[in-house]
Parts: C-alpha cells; sequence; structure tokens
C-alpha cells in the first residue's frame, strides 16, 4: 500500500459530496480518563487561532469501493462506525492555564449528515478542493476530528472514499485497516445485517488510561531513559538528515515527496534468499543498508535516526481507531571499513537495543531529560503482506495519506516490501537538493543488492531464535500492521506482533509474549510512518 499525498491519488471524475458526523446539543460528557503523554502535548503545542489547523498535520485513507453507491445506506455505514469506536467521538476542552481534557459523546448520539458540493465533477478539481478543504476542517481541537468524502461515477455504478482525519484520532495501523471495515460494514448495511460485534474494538481512552500509569512510573534510571540517553549523547541532539547538504530556500515551502522501486520482485526474492540463508529479516537488511548509503554518501559511519512504532497492548485494541503511537530510537555504528555482512550484524544490535524503549512514552522520557527537542529524521519499514487482503486492498486502489508537510528539517523514509517489489517513498525539506537525496536512495538500492553476493554460513547452522529470515505471510486472522510497525508471528493461542528485529510499521518475528498493564498479550505494531 502505498503511501502519498492525495494530490498523487487520480480522483476520478464525479458527483462530490462530504459527510459530517453532527451531534445534538449537550452530547458531550467530561470524560475522567487522561489524554495519552503524546496526544496532550500535540494539542498544547496546537494556536487554537490558526486558521489552517490541517495543514501538514491531517492523515488519511483513499480507496474506491467495489460496490454501487446507495446514499442511505453509506450514510449507515459511516454512523455504526462511529458508534463502533469511542476515539471517533471523542474531542478536548481546553481552559486557560489547565491541561485539555476529554469529552466523549455517547455512541447513540451521532448523526451524519451528506453535504453535496455542486459545480465539482472534474477529478482534478475535486482533487484541489480537497486538498485545501481538510488544512481548513481538521484540527486536533475541534471536533469533528474525523470526515470523509464520495466521489460517485455514474459512469461505472461504483464510488471512490476518502477519509481524512486529524492525527489526534487515527494512526498508520488504522489508515490500514478501515479500508476492508468500512467496505465490510457497507455491505452488512446493504444486506439488512447487523454489525459484526467483536471484543477488538477497545477504545482509545481505556488504552490512555494505561498509558499515562506506565508514564508515570519512568524514572531517570529506567532502562528506556538510558536508551534515549545513549542516543542523545554527543551534544549533536537529535539528528538530523544529511545536515551539512541544505542550501538557503524562501520559508514554508512544501516538501517534495518521492516515490521508487528500489528492487524488482525477481531482485527482491533472491535478496531475501540471502538473508535466509544469513540468519537476518528485512527490516535489518533495511537498516544496514541505509546505514551503509549514508557512510558512503556522507562519509559518517553512524547512523541515528527514530522509528515511530504505534502500540497496542492487548487485543482488545486490534481493530480500534485511535493514535496509538510511541517512538523508539536506532543508533547504528558501523566498524570502520565494515562489510556489508558486519553492516547487517550492527543494524541487528541497533534494533534489538531499541527495544528497551518500546512501551516506554517518548515524550515523558524527553521531558524526564530536560529534552524539548522533537525528532527530525524517522525510517519505517513495512511488509505489506502482513495487512489481512492487502491484495483486495490493491484492486480497490487503496493508498494511505499524509498531508502535505512543509517542515525544513524533517526527512522521512518509508520502505515498503509490497507484492511485487521493494519501495521507498521519501519526504524531505525544499533545502535539500533533489540530487542528495537522489544518490542517497540509489545507494540504498545498491547496498540492498550487494548483501545477495556476500559470504554467508551455511544454512544448516541452528538459526538465531531472535533473527529469523524472511517470514510468511500471516493469517488473516493476524493485525494489519501499519507504515512502520514492529509485528511478530502469531503463536498457537496468543496473538504478539512484536519481533526481534523490527520491522518498522509491521512485521512478524517470534512468538515472545510481552504482557504490560495487566494484560495477558500484547500487540506491538511499529508504525514510523509518521509519528503515529
Amino acid at each position: 500500500m502505498e503511501y502519498t499525498h492525495l494530490s498523487e491519488f487520480e480522483i476520478r471524475s464525479g458527483a462530490l459530496s462530504i459527510w459530517t458526523p453532527e451531534l445534538a446539543a449537550g452530547a458531550w460528557q467530561r470524560d475522567s480518563r487522561p489524554l495519552t503523554s503524546v496526544h496532550a502535548g500535540y494539542c498544547a503545542s496546537i494556536d487554537p487561532a490558526d486558521p489552517r489547523p490541517g495543514r501538514g498535520r491531517w492523515i488519511g485513507t483513499v480507496f474506491e469501493m467495489d460496490a454501487p453507491f446507495d446514499a442511505s445506506t453509506w450514510c449507515e455505514t459511516l454512523r455504526r462506525w462511529h458508534a463502533r469506536h469511542e476515539g471517533l467521538r471523542t474531542t478536548v476542552t481546553v481552559e486557560p492555564g489547565s491541561p485539555p481534557r476529554r469529552l466523549v459523546a455517547d455512541a447513540t448520539a451521532v448523526d451524519i449528515v451528506e453535504h453535496p458540493v455542486d459545480g465539482l465533477t472534474k477529478g482534478s478539481s475535486i482533487n484541489e478542493f480537497l486538498c485545501a478543504a481538510l488544512e481548513l476542517r481538521l484540527s486536533p481541537l475541534v471536533w469533528p476530528h474525523c470526515v470523509t468524502a464520495t466521489v460517485v461515477h455514474a459512469e461505472t455504478a461504483d464510488f471512490t472514499v476518502l477519509v481524512a482525519a486529524d492525527h489526534s484520532v487515527m494512526d498508520a495501523y488504522s489508515q490500514a485497516i478501515l479500508i476492508l471495515e468500512l467496505r465490510a460494514v457497507y455491505g452488512e448495511v446493504a444486506a439488512g445485517e447487523a454489525s459484526r460485534a467483536s471484543d477488538t474494538f477497545g477504545s482509545a481512552a481505556d488504552f490512555a488510561v494505561l498509558e499515562r500509569a506506565a508514564a508515570a512510573e519512568l524514572a531517570v534510571d529506567s532502562p528506556a531513559v538510558a536508551t534515549w540517553r545513549a542516543f542523545l549523547a554527543g551534544g549533536d541532539g537529535m539528528p538530523r538528515f544529511a545536515a551539512h547538504a541544505y542550501r538557503p530556500v524562501p520559508p514554508d515551502l512544501p516538501q517534495p515527496s518521492v516515490s521508487r522501486r528500489v528492487l524488482e520482485l525477481a531482485e527482491l526474492e533472491h535478496l531475501e534468499e540471502a538473508l535466509d540463508r544469513a540468519r537476518h529479516r528485512m527490516s535489518v537488511a533495511v537498516f544496514a543498508a541505509l546505514a551503509v548509503a549514508g557512510r558512503e554518501q556522507f562519509g559518517t559511519d553512524r547512523m541515528r535516526t527514530v522509528m515511530p512504532i504505534a502500540t497496542r497492548p492487548d487485543l482488545r485494541w486490534l481493530e480500534s481507531m485511535g493514535w496509538f503511537v510511541n517512538v523508539v530510537p536506532v543508533d547504528i555504528a558501523l566498524e570502520p571499513g565494515a562489510d556489508i555482512a558486519g553492516a547487517l550484524e550492527s543494524a541487528r544490535t541497533a534494533l534489538r537495543r531499541s527495544r528497551a524503549a518500546d512501551d516506554a512514552s517518548w515524550s515523558r522520557v524527553l521531558e524526564l531529560l530536560e529534552v524539548s527537542e522533537t525528532p527530525r529524521f524517522g525510517v519505517s519499514f513495512l511488509d505489506i503482506r502482513v495487512l489481512p487482503g492487502y491484495e483486495l486492498v490493491a484492486a480497490l486502489r487503496g493508498r494511505t495519506l499524509r498531508a502535505v508537510s512543509y517542515s525544513p528539517d524533517e526527512v522521512f523514509l518509508w520502505v515498503v516490501r509490497a507484492a511485487d517489489g521493494l519501495y521507498v517513498s521519501t519526504r524531505y525539506p525544499a533545502g535539500l537538493p533533489a540530487e542528495v537525496m537522489d544518490d542517497y536512495l540509489t545507494a540504498f538500492g545498491s547496498a540492498l543488492t550487494s548483501i545477495t553476493s556476500a559470504p554467508y554460513p551455511d544454512a544448516a547452522v541452528p538459526a538465531d531464535p531472535t533473527s529469523i529470515g524472511p517470514a510468511p505471510a500471516p493469517p488473516a486472522t493476524s493485525a494489519p500492521a501499519a507504515v512502520g510497525h514492529r509485528t511478530s508471528e502469531p503463536p498457537p493461542a496468543v496473538l504478539d506482533l512484536r519481533p526481534g528485529d523490527p520491522v518498522c510499521t509491521p512485521v512478524v518475528e517470534g512468538a515472545e509474549t510481552s504482557p504490560r498493564a495487566g494484560s495477558d498479550a500484547a500487540v506491538s505494531l511499529s508504525s514510523a510512518a509518521q509519528v503515529g
């Protein structure tokens, strides 16, 4: 599933409508459950007078529904969806001198209202309109935090769906799974059936209770704090990508976005065979190759980056809409003169070390370290085959979306193991010359290819249980991993999506259970698409 901008998705011409959830007066109720650490900090950072609160912040999903459009059926689909997910019926109230507080509306309080947009039928004009409207409408401080749009195509009797949300109520994992969820609910409504009941639609507010309790237990001598302290040691602060290469540009320019296929399928399968012999995961190969590319292009033997991870600590949140997020540091030090085999070992060591920070709120850790700076360089890897129904999602033209960023210093990379090859997407500051990123991505591809010719021990050597070769696609019961998740292969009785060697955005590995906050099973997905 490509992670891209809405402007890069070709919307077919048709009739556009915006669908907005509405509440009766007095529907909001104060709720004692806290916001997560990152949600509270995010809200506090927003200027309530900003006329475009969604600018650079919203995320979403777009796809084409493979069914005829019926307005009443779609309206009921969205109503059921909001009733199912408390996170979509949650907002905040901000009072001077106090932290943001949670407000919640009852499941029966939401109505869905259609707003047809007359005079727009051309796909390119619709795209332009939506890109501007989402910057105006979506805010963490003003509900609704999620809106949808439909474009009905009379000539094919189907319709395109756009779901857009402020990041506070949706993460990359949510983006990935909502396509098949909305498709299923639409089918249930059309058939006159009740919605599927499940214990896995848990509230993000309940997760926030656990997250804040765990954050309160952190101390300056906690292992996670030590991991971050070592990562930030040396006085350089948060890492920057190619900080030496920037040139002066006018402020507030949109970031360029690049996507390319790094390896064709045959090349990728050849690489995976080599990794299987070497007992390394694809995630390790990706980070090792990025580190080698940095050494070749920038002359540095150390690659420091962050890996945003979406963490759902119990099966009850497996299908939830919400912002389940954390960020962990990855610090890869290459030995002087190390070949690609040595780089693989260094990357695996670094990824294992980062696991100490998986369950520790990164914002609370930075607070303890008295660091106000936020991450500026992030990397994600996703094996799309862990997404249930990924082939159907591709057939529906499903894309996860990110808003255009205007940051002068942020760089993010998303590497995707797709069904037909390995892809990389990136956004980077306008001040970074395009040729610098182009050369880096070329070097990244060359480093990956070099893995296939490196010498490895005989395949009969016992495998390291924390570093398994490319994992088979999990069964349909596994959770989809969103852009940038750690994922693991589900053991027989307990679903644990945590790999020993992270697969940023989703990945799969060892049957290790990681109970937290009283749960008997843990679901940990490392989402690196963005923070969230």
